[in-house]
């Protein structure tokens, strides 16, 4: 019976927890629906593609100014698209742009504006990438296989080996084989 109290205000509290929870979900949609947004096409891109935009916060309008400036590709036109509730226009993100995401926006002329986001990745990140050069497996110096190294060390082991072979012949020997 203890426990059934322990557990009542804690199941108020997430009762009420729910509620507000409840409460932000109702309103999100209140404030998603101040106005469309800018659609971006591809959504992530490489440096030097071609993106395009649309929206249909100025289909009334039939025309919108465009600004990629953010990502360095300046400002663009949207057009009426061959859907008449939206307009459309395209830009060419510049080569030398950096990874990130940039903020994309249309202004259109009767003073609404919408925005979206382009996400910009490195170029080639999604192919495959086959190694080039030399493998760097410890063998040779920076400069490549050091000739006097390689002698050293086959003259150390040349030196081991008569070693070895003298002990086995001196032991041999003392033992009477």
């Amino acid at each position: 019976m203890r426990q059934v109290r322990m557990l009542a205000p804690a199941a108020l509290a997430l009762g009420a927890a729910g509620l507000s929870v409840t409460a932000g979900l109702a309103a999100a949609p209140a404030e998603a629906a101040d106005g469309p947004g800018l659609r971006v096409y591809p959504a992530t891109a490489e440096p030097g593609a071609t993106v395009t935009v649309n929206t249909a916060a100025c289909a009334a309008d039939g025309a919108a100014d465009g600004d990629a400036s953010a990502v360095g590709a300046g400002a663009f036109t949207l057009a009426p698209s061959a859907h008449e509730e939206e307009v459309i226009g395209q830009f060419q993100v510049p080569a030398s742009a950096q990874p990130g995401t940039y903020e994309i926006r249309a202004s259109c002329p009767s003073g609404a504006e919408a925005t979206g986001d382009l996400v910009l990745s490195l170029a080639g990140a999604g192919e495959a990438v086959h190694p080039r050069g030399h493998v760097q497996s410890g063998v040779g110096g920076a400069l490549g296989p050091d000739p006097v190294q390689i002698t050293a060390g086959v003259a150390a082991l040349a030196v081991a080996a008569a070693g070895g072979t003298w002990l086995l012949h001196r032991r041999a020997h003392a033992t009477g084989f």
